[in-house]
């Protein structure tokens, strides 16, 4: 099956063929309505936000606490509602929690 766009493509999922034009509407809309992760105060955030942290945080393994007020800059989404990954000199492989964050 061909049209004047191109090919079409099967959808497994549903077990459709669709247009290149609604496979990729709907692989947009899949990416964007994805987990939605708010911060302590309802903020919605996104990759490469930067946030503060609202109470001290000892951190695992580390042998440190992450002291209140502190800014972590460009976070990652994990795709799970509740922890975003990010950097902090001296700590590798940092999770939080959004219930610890408000956005900047």
């Amino acid at each position: 099956m061909s049209t004047d766009s191109g090919d079409y493509v099967y959808d497994e999922a549903t077990g459709e063929w669709l247009s290149p034009e609604e496979a990729a509407a709907k692989s947009q809309a899949a990416s964007a309505g994805g987990v939605e992760v708010r911060d302590s105060v309802g903020n919605l955030l996104a990759d490469g936000d930067s946030v503060t942290l609202i109470k001290d945080l000892t951190v695992k393994g580390a042998g440190q606490t992450l002291k209140r007020g502190t800014v972590i800059k460009s976070i990652r989404l994990t795709g799970d509602e509740q922890e975003i990954d990010c950097r902090h000199p001296g700590i590798k492989g940092l999770v939080l929690r959004a219930e610890f964050v408000r956005k900047v």
